[in-house]
């Protein structure tokens, strides 16, 4: 068994204290030297049972280390098979009430923005083609993705928030998360594109 498998088995059936060490240790062994194909073939199992595993899980500060584990590892997920087959997992992850689990999923949802806006970014550059989604098939999965956070949006949304000029003074929230995936997709898609939808 590899590094990281053994470490998500730590992670889900360890105590509360080995969980959490071993959740921290993820990045230090995604990143060290040693690396062979079942490495890679071991972190996209985890990351494509994610979303199963994650609703088994009943303890709380276990679904914080899973979350933040899964968040270091997830950019090396097939990306051309399905890139948003988590969105509505992290939808769901955006409303949680630990700030933690809610940044894991900021990250995770702006890892994904890059590419698919390529072909907004770049349009007709031949060099990303190959690399990425059918523009019509990431114009989709964008659609998706901006209704659901206008929605989440609205029902996040309180009047308090009116008198916040900035999205970083924002108290720590489920709005807040949601406002900044918002934000990166304006970044990322620009506001032209935007409001084509």
């Amino acid at each position: 068994m590899g590094a990281i498998k053994k470490s998500f088995e730590i992670i889900l059936n360890s105590n509360k204290e080995e969980s959490r060490i071993a959740a921290r240790q993820i990045r230090k062994l995604l990143y060290s030297s040693r690396k062979d194909q079942s490495e890679f073939d071991d972190i996209r199992i985890v990351v494509d049972g994610a979303f199963g595993e994650y609703y088994k899980i009943t303890e709380d500060w276990r679904q914080e280390n899973f979350v933040m584990a899964i968040s270091v590892i997830y950019y090396l997920h097939d990306k051309n098979n399905s890139p948003d087959f988590l969105f509505l997992w992290f939808l769901q992850l955006l409303q949680h009430q630990n700030g933690y689990i809610r940044h894991a999923a900021v990250k995770m949802i702006a890892d994904e923005l890059g590419p698919l806006t390529v072909h907004i970014r770049f349009p007709g550059d031949k060099r990303f083609s190959k690399e990425n989604l059918i523009s019509k098939k990431a114009d989709e999965i964008l659609f998706f993705l901006f209704v659901n956070l206008h929605n989440l949006f609205s029902v996040w949304w309180l009047p308090k928030y009116r008198k916040y000029k900035y999205i970083n003074s924002l108290p720590a929230s489920p709005y807040k998360s949601i406002q900044m995936v918002l934000a990166e997709m304006e970044d990322m898609c620009g506001t032209e594109y935007l409001n084509d939808f």
